[in-house]
């Protein structure tokens, strides 16, 4: 059973073109599609912790933690 899809077409500044360009390289990615699919996924779980309470943090290599400030 051959899943149903959805073509969407859009429009992205060169700068925003780059970036994409850089992301699928960076993780292998086999298309945009799935560079897309897959930030999504992780923006939609930052969200969802964010709307529970939850922060997040990152740590430097020293140890060193500071909190990542998404949607002030």
């Amino acid at each position: 059973m051959a899943k149903e899809t959805t073509r969407v077409q859009m429009e992205l500044p060169e700068t925003s073109l780059e970036r994409l360009k850089m992301l699928k390289e960076k993780t292998e990615a086999a298309s945009y599609a799935e560079v897309t699919k897959n930030a999504y996924r992780i923006y939609e779980r930052i969200i969802d912790l964010t709307e529970s309470g939850c922060t997040i943090l990152l740590k430097d290599s020293q140890g060193n933690t500071k909190e990542l400030e998404l949607f002030m």
